[in-house]
């Protein structure tokens, strides 16, 4: 691609090791914050990367609202799919389903342990947006390899199955988000290992035997869990580009409206705040002590 731009071998060596320059960079920045308590720095960057984007989609949106390209209630109902996705996001990432538990009570010497109820906590979307990472970088593999073939551009498949406004692609990207949904969840979760945990500190789940009773039911209710967090991912994802399927309107291509991003943007978010809170809280507790 660089032979083909005019581009020779020492300024393709200049740009290589600057996108690897940058990328320490925002290594080391992603570090410091990270040190510093404030969150997860790589995300807070990724954060103010998507938000910044932002402002130009909206007056790009408002010029094509004055232009005549785009109608004021079109406009309208993508703003307010805007906020009904975020008040998803949120109330889904909040979510979780809790496993009562119960601890038998235990004689050690002439102290009493145990007898205490509490619950296993299960988020209900505990693989985060990864899942939805994952599909997109798969399915945007054939369009990587035809962009390497410039006659493979226009071909059949190109068109009609891999492009991003089909509704095979859009069936490909929600089975490979329900499969890395159940993947990851395998992968994070295991029950026979919770279940072994809870028989070895004396716990159990009311209802159920210890052991192989209680990790079936704990692979029961994750396997539900996960099914509807995937559903969830899928339609966050999905929705740009049903919009973008079902829309007439050039003015629409231009605004990036992303359920990636939006997903990404109000997880930083939250957990951004949860981690001022715990650092204020610390601070006033530590001076209440002393």
């Amino acid at each position: 691609m660089l032979r083909e731009d005019g581009i020779g071998i020492w300024p393709a060596i200049v740009i290589i090791a600057t996108f690897m320059a940058g990328s320490a960079l925002v290594m080391w920045l992603g570090e410091q914050i990270t040190e510093f308590g404030v969150g997860n720095g790589i995300s807070i960057i990724l954060f103010i990367s998507i938000v910044s984007r932002f402002p130009v989609s909206i007056i790009r949106m408002v010029s094509s609202v004055a232009q005549g390209d785009l109608a004021w209630w079109t406009a309208l109902l993508m703003l307010l799919g805007a906020l009904a996705i975020i008040v998803l996001i949120v109330i889904v990432n909040d979510s979780e389903r809790r496993l009562p538990v119960q601890y038998s009570k235990r004689v050690v010497g002439r102290k009493l342990y145990g007898g205490q109820s509490t619950h296993l906590p299960m988020k209900l979307n505990m693989s985060g947006v990864l899942p939805v990472i994952f599909a997109q970088s798969i399915a945007s593999i054939p369009a990587t390899i035809c962009a390497f073939v410039p006659r493979w551009n226009d071909s059949w498949l190109m068109r009609n199955v891999f492009n991003t406004n089909t509704w095979v692609y859009a069936v490909f990207y929600f089975l490979l988000i329900i499969f890395f949904s159940y993947f990851y969840s395998t992968i994070q979760f295991n029950p026979v290992e919770i279940a072994n945990n809870l028989r070895k500190n004396g716990g159990f789940i009311p209802g159920f035997r210890a052991g192989k009773p209680t990790s079936d039911f704990i692979q029961k209710v994750l396997n539900k869990i996960t099914l509807f967090g995937a559903i969830y991912l899928a339609i966050i994802a999905l929705a740009p580009i049903l919009v973008s399927m079902f829309s007439k309107s050039a003015a629409l291509s231009g605004i990036s409206l992303g359920g990636t991003s939006i997903i990404i943007v109000v997880g930083v978010a939250v957990e951004t705040v949860r981690a001022i809170e715990a650092q204020m809280m610390m601070r006033n507790y530590k001076g209440f002590l002393d």
